[in-house]
């Protein structure tokens, strides 16, 4: 890598805390070498009251871009110049992109949901769709389905301090797309999720529940929900196979897991700085050993 940094390589980065453990810096650097682009890729350990700084300091030294992760997510949104549609329901970024000192933010997370979707044949135009989950992730995902063409949108989501926010978050949605219904739903009401379950066309699960060391739990508990024509997507990717997704599989379902999301919400952020498009498949080579 070293051979090609010069007095002209742009610089973009990764900040949050930890950031120690990002797959990004392989991730982007082997796609900057692999279309032979002049740009390097870092990561930064910044702290939430660190982000306005840092933004600061992305203008002063001309970077091109940098990824935001918790816990400056919502902070980072504060100090852009400009939102783009899905940042703006959400609240926060996760992307922002220097256009000669403006700095522009944008939400990928629920743009690699969807092209992770895509990926397996799975597209959501004119579906009913069933969410469970109500944080970050989660409120992404439905923000850029009901931007992305869904017809309806059924959140569920534990009745807890953030049930609230979860609603309000529903009713930006619903605000800015009219045409796609969104309603929100307490999860432990096991009538009305039965009942909001029995037509939808994708069922998302974008909670923890099936992640390390909850991985022998689903958040459908009562498998006779899944039926072969229902499509099941769960954002955990460790482990790669959930429980949630071996219960789907054995019914007959269609499944899409998590771990093509993180790449595909990369992708989407290489595309905003370079106007090009990531090498995908070599970078799940990179990352996964497998495409």
């Amino acid at each position: 890598m070293e051979k090609r940094i010069s007095g002209h390589t742009g610089v973009l980065a990764l900040i949050g805390s930890p950031v120690g453990h990002s797959g990004s810096p392989a991730m982007y650097n082997y796609s900057f070498e692999k279309l032979g682009l002049d740009y390097v890729y870092v990561a930064y350990d910044i702290k939430e009251d660190e982000v306005k700084d840092a933004l600061h300091a992305m203008r002063l030294f001309h970077m091109r871009g940098m990824n935001v992760t918790m816990p400056g997510k919502v902070e980072a949104a504060k100090w852009v110049d400009e939102l783009s549609p899905a940042a703006q329901i959400i609240g926060a970024v996760n992307t922002i992109v220097n256009e000669d000192g403006k700095l522009i933010g944008y939400m990928t997370d629920g743009e690699g949901f969807v092209s992770n979707l895509k990926d397996h044949d799975v597209y959501i135009e004119g579906k009913k769709m069933v969410i469970a989950g109500g944080g970050g992730a989660a409120t992404a995902i439905q923000v850029q389905c009901a931007l992305d063409g869904a017809a309806e949108i059924v959140i569920f989501n534990k009745k807890d301090a953030f049930f609230e926010r979860t609603q309000a978050t529903a009713e930006k949605i619903q605000a800015a797309v009219p045409e796609c219904k969104v309603s929100v739903y307490d999860i432990d009401d096991e009538a009305v999720f039965r009942e909001q379950l029995e037509d939808a066309d994708i069922f998302v699960n974008a909670t923890i529940v099936g992640m390390k060391p909850m991985d022998d739990q689903s958040i459908i508990k009562d498998v006779s929900l899944l039926r072969p024509d229902l499509i099941v997507a769960d954002i955990v990717y460790n482990p790669e196979e959930t429980k949630l997704l071996r219960d789907a599989k054995a019914a007959g379902c269609k499944c899409v897991g998590g771990k093509g999301m993180l790449v595909w919400q990369g992708a989407s952020a290489f595309e905003l700085y370079t106007g090009e498009k990531m090498p995908v498949e070599g970078v799940k080579e990179l990352l996964y050993g497998n495409k």
